[in-house]
């Protein structure tokens, strides 16, 4: 790990689930995302398309959280489609699930993992993949980058190389199915992709990075100045899943999660968040010091499944054990907030 390209990222994790979320809760819910005008808001989303009740309560409070935060597009982080790939599959597994976004306008950009078939979710017009398995698209100042990591081929980092370099974007996004750095025990991290990518994402100053694959969140501190996200616990979950290691800065492997994430270009904001910066529940916050002759990439990332109170307590429920039981368990607010450091520089 090496010193942080100066840039400033606030992240905000909320790490609670139950009972779907009602229109007043809805209206109460506690956003603390800047959400300024003009700013780019977007949502990630990865390893989703299983077509079953989790996936389906992931995208009803995604729903509900777009109708307060007002994100206009959903980035995939493969696989988006598990199993079959018949019209039925993309209609169970992504189109009755995310439908009142569709319906809105909200567009997903996907990338490809290994439970997807690039032949067929390439041509698929909802994932807006212009018809290749890689792809990029700018959304106000930021460029983002969708790769294929299960077979990343010499024209694909050319395509990447070239791309990179003639972004004229402030801010760089690259996301892809396979994680560079994971310290998940399903998966881990993919060595021969890292050597492959990271020269391209180091040299051409990308900002962050997100993968999937690993059914859980990770985020690792920084490495050669870039931020990666790990978040593939959309749909499926590996729970426990996680070791300790001196590159974890943060992880979370005891519910399904999608991420919101703002991008706003102002300036006060490094103020205002440091004079809010005090230790919150459930929150995953990383402040970071600005340079005056570097842009300032600002936001945060918000994780939730549900929000279910009942006084101080928290009823977390998950239907998709590894042998399809249901489970619940409800713990103390406080002690939620215990489960998750709060700041880490």
């Amino acid at each position: 790990m090496s010193s942080v390209r100066p840039i400033l990222l606030f992240v905000v994790l909320a790490v609670v689930a139950g009972n779907n979320l009602d229109a007043q809760t809805a209206a109460k819910l506690d956003v603390k995302l800047p959400l300024q005008q003009k700013s780019v808001r977007f949502a990630v989303i990865g390893d989703s398309g299983t077509g079953d009740h989790d996936q389906y309560d992931v995208a009803q409070q995604m729903e509900t959280y777009r109708k307060v935060v007002g994100f206009d597009f959903v980035i995939m982080l493969g696989d988006n489609i598990y199993g079959g790939h018949a019209p039925r599959d993309f209609a169970q597994k992504f189109e009755i699930p995310y439908k009142p976004m569709l319906d809105a306008g909200v567009k997903f950009y996907a990338s490809l993992g290994n439970h997807d078939d690039p032949n067929i979710e390439r041509l698929y017009k909802p994932f807006n993949m212009g018809g290749q398995r890689y792809h990029s698209f700018k959304k106000g100042d930021v460029q983002f980058f969708a790769l294929d990591s299960d077979y990343m081929d010499a024209p694909q980092l050319k395509w990447l190389e070239d791309n990179l370099r003639g972004a004229n974007a402030r801010w760089k996004i690259c996301y892809f199915h396979h994680p560079l750095y994971n310290d998940g025990k399903m998966h881990g991290a993919d060595l021969d992709l890292r050597n492959q990518l990271t020269p391209l994402l180091k040299g051409y100053g990308v900002n962050a990075v997100f993968s999937g694959h690993e059914h859980a969140y990770e985020r690792i501190k920084p490495a050669d100045g870039i931020y990666y996200f790990i978040l593939g616990s959309s749909g499926k979950l590996a729970r426990h899943d996680f070791r300790e290691s001196q590159q974890m800065a943060k992880s979370f492997d005891r519910d399904r999660t999608f991420m919101l994430h703002d991008e706003i270009g102002w300036p006060e904001c490094a103020g205002a968040q440091r004079r809010c910066g005090h230790p919150r529940p459930h929150g995953d916050r990383l402040s970071l010091t600005e340079t005056p002759d570097q842009p300032v990439f600002k936001g945060r990332l918000l994780f939730s499944l549900s929000r279910a109170r009942t006084g101080g307590n928290i009823r977390r429920i998950s239907r998709g054990g590894p042998h399809g039981h249901s489970s619940s368990s409800t713990f103390n607010q406080r002690a939620a907030g215990q489960d998750v450091p709060l700041v880490s520089q």
